[in-house]
């Protein structure tokens, strides 16, 4: 049943979208950061993973103490908004690396009231549609996701300051938009009874919740590491790639992930949001499977082709799951629970990044197999939401 307008989806996706362009921002400008502060080529790895650590830990903090569901989400977005332009904006000014990565340490807290907090908002707007809203939002953050690889591909001649400050202006943008729509007329507000303390942990004592999150720790394992591997699958399948070209390639096999959520927003209002995570799942599991008995013996366009396909899959069932979540959980834990979900999702990510991508050098094609351990774990996940063990919050969409 469709209820209210959708110009409240729209701007929560809008917002989503320009708040999380201060993710990658050192990644558009690392030559002229490495010019400037006399950077080792892997110290951008430093400022990538400071983001995912103030990240992590602004998750952790926000599910865990039950922040997340005391505080009215518009203002809390607002807020993230604005510390995270204010950090990003700061870092030409940081003069060497070590204070740079303690303010991307802030801005990946910052990101940690954009992300999840968003998903609030957009649960909070769309309770009839959670999984189109959610697919929206996922899918504006997996263009953000993508963007440096476009900046680096563009022949940027202005100032490079102004990349960052853009990223900035965009982010307080996101912060004013969400302030003037505010949280919906609907629904939990505020914190109503849940225990104060490790408050997001009482979602895991429901059966679908559980199951759920399970699924999306699966999918986790293999996103992430897929998205780090891109530009690495296309060098090693054709080493006279120029920068340019590569680029552009894996913007654009990253950044299909995006309509590909639109597309499977739009299909869960028809079939459900289990049965297209368990698609995006099984697709994905299949890629991993084929990928090191093709990848040797198929041409560049057809390899480009199909890690398109991959990425999509991959990507397209990410917002169902936060669906499946939202519906089983009592409102008054949405926000901790999809806070604390995302918090330990990152760090499944984190984990196999750091083992897997090292590895692609000794794996080669075969790399693709270590994946597939994530979206079939996640397949068990979603087999097991709606069993009748004990009757929770709901089952899933």
């Amino acid at each position: 049943m469709r209820t209210g307008t959708p110009m409240p989806i729209v701007i929560i996706a809008i917002a989503e979208w320009f708040g999380t362009a201060l993710w990658f921002t050192p990644n558009a400008v690392i030559g002229d950061l490495q010019s400037l502060w006399l950077l080792a080529p892997g110290d951008l790895g430093w400022l990538t993973g400071a983001v995912q650590i103030g990240f992590l830990l602004g998750t952790l903090a926000l599910g865990l103490s039950g922040l997340a569901d005391r505080t009215r989400a518009s203002r809390l977005f607002a807020l993230a908004c604005l510390i995270g332009a204010i950090s990003n904006a700061l870092l030409p000014y940081a003069g060497g690396l070590w204070p740079a990565v303690g303010l991307r340490v802030v801005t990946g807290l910052s990101l940690a009231g954009i992300y999840p907090i968003g998903m609030k908002l957009m649960v909070g707007w769309a309770p009839n549609r959670t999984g189109l809203g959610l697919a929206w939002l996922v899918g504006m953050l997996v263009l953000g996701t993508a963007m440096p690889h476009l900046l680096a591909g563009m022949h940027w001649r202005v100032n490079w300051r102004l990349t960052l400050w853009l990223a900035s202006l965009l982010a307080l943008i996101a912060g004013i938009a969400v302030w003037r729509l505010g949280d919906a007329p609907t629904g939990a507000r505020a914190f109503t009874g849940t225990p104060s303390h490790l408050a997001g942990l009482g979602a895991f004592r429901i059966a679908d919740f559980r199951r759920s999150a399970g699924a999306y720790f699966g999918h986790m394992w293999e996103l992430y590491t897929l998205w780090t591997l891109i530009p690495l699958l296309l060098i090693a399948a054709d080493p006279a790639l120029s920068p340019r070209a590569l680029a552009l390639t894996s913007f654009a096999l990253i950044a299909v992930g995006a309509p590909g959520c639109w597309f499977g927003g739009w299909l869960s209002q028809h079939t459900g949001s289990r049965r297209v995570a368990a698609a995006g799942l099984t697709g994905s599991a299949l890629c991993c499977l084929a990928y090191p008995w093709l990848a040797p013996h198929i041409g560049f366009s057809v390899l480009v082709a199909f890690l398109a396909l991959w990425s999509l899959l991959a990507v397209i069932d990410s917002p169902q799951f936060s669906a499946l979540a939202t519906n089983a959980c009592p409102p008054t834990l949405v926000g901790s629970a999809l806070t604390l979900q995302n918090a330990i999702g990152f760090a499944i990510s984190a984990i196999s990044i750091g083992l897997l991508v090292p590895a692609l050098s000794l794996w080669e094609a075969t790399i693709a197999w270590w994946l597939l351990p994530g979206p079939l774990l996640g397949l068990i996940g979603l087999y097991r939401i709606g069993k009748p063990a004990r009757m929770d919050h709901g089952a899933s969409v």
